[in-house]
């Protein structure tokens, strides 16, 4: 978000106690490319904000380790029912152990579901008008919560629990808590307790401290007027051992200090800087960065540096010399980086004379499909984190320590002095460890962190003894820890260890990723591929599968009430596919007319309760079964009403066959064009021109005045006016590659990838532009993660096997596509299974040497060559664009006129967002075609400020002589219709 809420977001502030929006965040410039991401509860269309009405918050401090429950109640005063989405960060060591959302009266627990199936359930429930609540990670450590409804002049109630390993101070444990969020709620109520007496800080006479049972109590009634509650425990000086059972199997945890001697280490002659200078870099504290190297390369002396900037594609290694501490070369080199495009981890590779390198990201990996290259045996590197909660800390960890180095974060710059020893300095390190009684044992990190290592493990016996093999500065040592069934109980041990588990993975999540959701589901664990959620009713967590926090035999007898539907559903669904695909056959075998337009036929008058009504009588060419030269006149059915919500996207022209983007009209003519009818394409010579589009905006116009080489300075100099607009960055990437700037345009456009990496919406923007720009592997990885994000919806399948068929790949372009044909989608998705079918088909039958069709059903097997087809798709959820084509008889084929005389014929309307609609023509008459985009309407928000359009027009589909030609435009205004291109038919 902008530090500017749109109108329409008329929402409550919140710095909620998890993140550290309250104390000491680094200094950030403010014009940031992708906006920040403030912890907030958004409430779009809210003419009066909602209110915090009470907040409830509960700690408990047990070593050190400390669990936290926030209730918050929420008051909405307007008249409608609304959606709220509570976005906040955690803090390293934090970690979400649950929430529940109150169900007439009571909150229910939530449970963990895998995240695109959480996400999808969630809107699905939505648009009945139900009440989930999701909760979901993001980005690095950012999470999201949303909540459906918030009753109109009505309360909700959310409860949050936290757990969080704590950090030592002297001596002490210490525990800090951001109250800000809470300073204007109406009631407000805070009870810590601990085992050992707090030492509170800055507190007024507002709190109470006592003795309680087996401890002590804090107690306040308001929140305290510096925003904060700090506070800090004595921390034990010997190892303490925990244990707990959960789900059958028992799990422990070690907390041991470690003291030791630190001692400067080595460092090597040759180091590789790897400086993230993506859009999201301009988040990064770059003042203390410097300050950190100045130290590192005053240690250093002489050092060889190789430089390489990691954006959308890493740049060519740069060498510079550091002599006796003096890196001023470097430094300017620094200073000038300009932050821009995405963040791809590869496309470099390692220096084998090289000794260590530093990483300085935010590890928010987004672009292109190579992963972090491996470092060879005796390189290490070490990651530099001061983008706080905005930064993915565990891959960066990960990372780190599985090359030898380790992970150093920072939030102040007054930390610097920590960050530096941590990077300097060799303190006590955990080489190994050896456990009889215990198996898959993990520390949470190699290096004493706080001066404290934490171990966690499953016991196989019901003791246990852990041998650690430590190093510090005075040598190598040994010492053994010993657990068993009495060590003191705890909730912390066994998601302590999940977390571990995923951890160690999160290196390479691409890789891992079921491994990844396996862990967070069995565990409740928040993560990239698990999400947790609370439903209405035992009835949603049937229909969708999901175990109940309760009443598990009634789930499980429903449930296999219901399993017996689901194959017949299938077969149904598999069978009406192939009824709509035999009407399509139909249609392309039947001989249509090409002469001149018959007369209309007179109005049809239809009585109604005893009042005729006259309508307009629309020419229906084409009957199922009825063979005739012309066609069957028919009265207009009434338009019905839009479907539900939503439906997703467009696709990318065949990469397989001829490409023309580079000029205005294409003549299909020769042998291929003068083949039979039953080939598709007739006999007939036919070219496209595109009507030129271009944005109008101040902008556009002064970059396209531009000489070649200054647009991209322009560009730098607009780019914080519009930061947060995807219009832009498409049209700049345009106005690039018109002017040769490929590298240039393409950074520019993968800025998409850093705006918002949840969005499928931006991300299928995304998509489509890399395919136009003829660039199928860098658009590949994106829309796998579409599909990942939305796997219930078909365009998602759609576009990843037509950008499979872009990227030669068309075994598996085959096998997407037929996955739309054969699921039960929603029917929301009109047809689109028709507009697959005939893709799938035309690709096998341009490469039927690399493509089987053994599991595609017989019926759906049959290439229908086309002598005319566009396509029409778009990016935004709930709108509907319609696409318009008038014959040379004047006769326009649309929605409500789907077949013309001569045999043009459309696919059913989406009036829900993302399309497509295909008119296809088998042999078309000589004349043009005009091809037009009407908006109809829309029920949302728009992704870009406006709808982009794709529209693929193709001459000879599914031919020999195929020829593609595609635009791209947008629309802003309901009712507004364009002009896109023409075909010409001689």
């Amino acid at each position: 978000m902008t530090s500017r809420l749109p109108a329409t977001l008329a929402g409550l502030l919140l710095a909620l106690p998890t993140g550290l929006a309250a104390i000491g965040q680094p200094h950030v410039r403010g014009d940031v490319t992708a906006p920040p991401l403030p912890p907030l509860l958004l409430v779009r269309g809210a003419e009066t904000p909602i209110r915090l009405e009470s907040a409830q918050i509960e700690a408990e401090l047990s070593g050190g380790l400390a669990h936290t429950a926030i209730e918050l109640v929420f008051r909405n005063p307007n008249r409608r029912a609304l959606e709220g989405e509570l976005q906040f960060p955690l803090r390293d060591g934090q970690q979400i152990d649950g929430f529940a959302l109150d169900i007439d009266g009571k909150l229910r627990p939530a449970v963990p579901v895998p995240k695109d199936k959480g996400r999808a359930v969630f809107e699905q429930i939505e648009r009945r008008g139900a009440d989930p609540a999701l909760l979901e990670r993001t980005a690095g450590n950012q999470f999201k919560l949303r909540i459906y409804p918030i009753p109109a002049q009505g309360t909700r109630r959310v409860r949050l629990e936290l757990r969080e390993a704590l950090r030592r101070d002297g001596g002490r444990w210490r525990f800090e808590l951001p109250l800000a969020f809470a300073a204007d709620a109406g009631r407000f109520d805070l009870r810590l307790r601990s085992a050992e007496p707090p030492r509170a800080e800055g507190l007024s006479g507002d709190a109470r401290i006592d003795k309680a049972q087996g401890g002590y109590r804090l107690s306040l009634a308001r929140a305290p007027a510096g925003g904060a509650l700090a506070l800090s425990v004595p921390a034990a000086a010997k190892p303490r051992t925990y244990v707990q059972d959960y789900a059958g199997e028992r799990y422990f945890l070690a907390e041991v200090p470690l003291p030791g001697a630190a001692a400067p280490r080595p460092l090597p002659a040759a180091v590789g800087l790897l400086w993230d200078s993506s859009a999201s870099g301009r988040k990064r504290d770059h003042a203390s960065e410097l300050a950190l190297l100045d130290r590192y390369f005053r240690r250093a002396g002489n050092v060889e540096v190789s430089l390489i900037r990691l954006r959308d594609r890493a740049e060519a290694p740069r060498a510079f010399r550091v002599a006796n501490g003096d890196w001023s070369a470097l430094r300017r080199e620094l200073d000038g980086t300009v932050y821009d495009g995405a963040s791809a981890a590869g496309g470099w590779t390692p220096r084998a004379d090289i000794g260590e390198y530093l990483l300085f990201s935010d590890g928010l990996f987004n672009f292109g499909a190579e992963g972090f290259p491996k470092l060879a045996a005796g390189q290490r590197l070490y990651a530099l984190n001061s983008a706080g909660a905005n930064a993915d800390a565990v891959r960066l960890g990960a990372l780190a320590q599985g090359a030898g180095g380790r992970l150093v974060s920072w939030q102040r710059a007054g930390e610097l002095d920590r960050v530096a020893a941590e990077l300097l300095e060799e303190g006590p390190r955990l080489l190994g460890i050896d456990a009889l009684g215990a198996e898959q044992v993990f520390a949470a990190a190699p290096f004493a962190q706080d001066g404290m290592l934490r171990i966690v493990g499953r016991l196989r016996d019901g003791r246990a003894e852990l041998s650690l093999r430590l190093r510090d500065g005075a040598g190598a040592r040994s010492e053994r820890i010993a657990v068993d069934a009495g060590s003191a109980p705890s909730a912390f041990p066994a998601r302590l260890w999940a977390n571990q588990a995923i951890a160690a993975l999160e290196a390479e999540p691409e890789l891992n990723r079921a491994a990844i959701a396996r862990l967070g589901q069995r565990f409740g664990v928040v993560t990239g591929e698990t999400s947790l959620i609370v439903l209405d009713s035992l009835a949603d967590y049937v229909r969708y599968d999901i175990a109940p926090p309760d009443g598990q035999d009634e789930f499980l007898r429903l449930k296999a009430a219901q399993a017996g539907e689901r194959d017949s559903v299938r077969k149904a669904s598999l069978d009406r596919v192939a009824g709509l695909y035999a009407r399509r056959i139909e249609w392309w075998q039947r001989d249509w007319p090409k002469g001149a337009l018959p007369p209309p036929p007179k109005p049809v008058v239809v009585a109604t309760g005893g009042q005729p009504i006259r309508r307009r009588a629309q020419r229906e060419a084409y009957a199922p079964g009825e063979v005739a030269d012309a066609a069957a006149t028919l009265p207009d059915a009434p338009i019905a009403a839009a479907p539900p919500p939503p439906a997703p996207a467009p696709a990318e022209p065949l990469a397989e066959m001829r490409r023309a983007d580079d000029i205005d009209a294409i003549a299909v003519g020769g042998d291929e064009a003068r083949k039979t009818a039953a080939d598709g394409a007739g006999a007939r010579r036919a070219s496209i021109a595109l009507q030129p589009w271009q944005p109008d905006s101040p902008y556009a116009r002064r970059l396209r005045a531009a000489p070649a080489g200054q647009v991209y300075r322009l560009y730098l100099d607009e780019r914080d006016s519009h930061a947060a607009s995807t219009a832009f960055y498409l049209d700049v990437a345009d106005v690039l590659e018109e002017k040769g700037e490929h590298a240039l345009a393409l950074r520019v456009l993968s800025n998409l990838a850093e705006l918002d990496l949840e969005n499928r919406h931006i991300l299928r923007v995304l998509g489509y532009r890399l395919l136009q720009a003829n660039e199928p592997a860098l658009a590949l990885p994106v829309f796998e993660r579409v599909l990942a994000l939305a796997e219930e919806e078909p365009q998602s399948f759609r576009d990843l096997g037509l950008a499979y068929a872009a990227a030669g790949q068309y075994q598996r372009a085959v096998d997407n596509l037929y996955e739309v044909a054969q699921r039960d989608w929603d029917a929301r998705f009109p047809g689109i299974e028709e507009i697959a079918l005939a893709e799938l088909n035309a690709i096998a039958a341009a490469h039927p040497a690399q493509t089987d069709l053994s599991r595609v059903d017989p019926r759906l097997r049959r290439n229908l060559p086309l002598g005319l087809r566009a396509v029409l798709s778009w990016d935004s959820d709930n709108s509907d664009m319609d696409l318009w084509v008038t014959d040379p008889n004047g006769e326009k084929c649309y929605y409500s006129h789907k077949l013309t005389y001569q045999g043009g014929r459309i696919t059913d309307d989406f009036t829900g967002g993302y399309g497509p609609e295909e008119f296809s023509l088998r042999a078309p008459k000589p004349g043009k075609y005009k091809v037009e985009a009407n908006f109809f309407g829309d029920r949302q928000q728009l992704v870009t400020g406006a709808t982009t359009l794709q529209l693929w027009l193709s001459t000879g589909f599914g031919g020999a002589g195929q020829v593609d030609r595609k635009v791209t435009l947008r629309l802003k205004n309901a009712r507004e219709t364009v002009l896109v291109g023409e075909f010409e038919v001689k």
